[in-house]
């Protein structure tokens, strides 16, 4: 499909995710509600509910392998192994997604110098920050950190990270926020990488991650109103 209007998408800005949630909770407004979020799509999901709080029709989420501070992991990504291993592959791929809408985005973007990018960083100084209208790049990393939004979450939340995630370096994980607001419990493993916690010699079954997802969403649709009681 081709794009429209010349907008794509970021980690801080939240309105298509609103529009999806209360348009499903439109359609089904009785039924139980819970969201899960992955990476970038857990970020998104944090910077939602940090935002809502209470006022929002999801009842818990479940957020694995998010990047909380946006400044940290561009500057993990950007560590010579790592921008081999994966900024510039990251960024190709950037890069790729926009090329075939060239012909919208170029009406206000320079798109030779957005092709010309080589980290996350530079891809998101040169497009995504100016297509959200922030004045400078930082402005756009603070935004888009959930780590600074985490105190204002007002549902049950289960955050799940690996301390070995070099797109979310464990240094950069909000510990003592997550500690301070009753309503998030943060669970770290040693290793895990980003969306891995694979187990076993030959990991070919469920993994850690879709256990405690399993888990966590049975609990709350089972006991969610002993929980909300608390």
């Amino acid at each position: 499909d081709s794009l429209q209007t010349p907008r794509t998408y970021c980690a801080a800005n939240t309105e298509d995710l609103e529009a999806v949630i209360h348009h499903v909770h439109s359609l089904h407004p009785s039924a139980p509600f819970m969201a899960a979020g992955v990476s970038m799509g857990g970020m998104l999901l944090l910077n939602y509910l940090g935002k809502t709080g209470r006022d929002t029709p999801l009842m818990a989420a479940a957020i694995f392998s998010a990047g909380w501070n946006v400044f940290e992991s561009v500057e993990s990504l950007e560590k010579p192994l790592n921008w081999l291993l994966f900024n510039y592959y990251l960024t190709t791929c950037l890069q790729s997604s926009i090329s075939r809408h060239r012909q919208m985005l170029e009406k206000l973007f320079d798109m030779d110098l957005v092709m010309k990018a080589r980290t996350v960083r530079e891809f998101d100084k040169q497009f995504t920050s100016v297509m959200f209208g922030y004045r400078t790049i930082d402005d756009y990393y603070e935004d888009a950190s959930p780590c600074r939004k985490l105190k204002s979450v007002g549902i049950p939340v289960l955050c799940l990270n690996s301390v070995d995630d070099v797109f979310s370096p464990g240094h950069a994980i909000p510990v003592e926020t997550a500690k301070q607001n009753a309503n998030v419990a943060l669970v770290l493993t040693s290793c895990g990488g980003h969306i891995g916690f694979l187990e076993g010699i030959w990991p070919r079954k469920c993994t850690y991650m879709d256990r405690v997802f399993k888990q966590f969403v049975q609990a709350m649709f089972e006991h969610g109103n002993k929980i909300f009681s608390m």
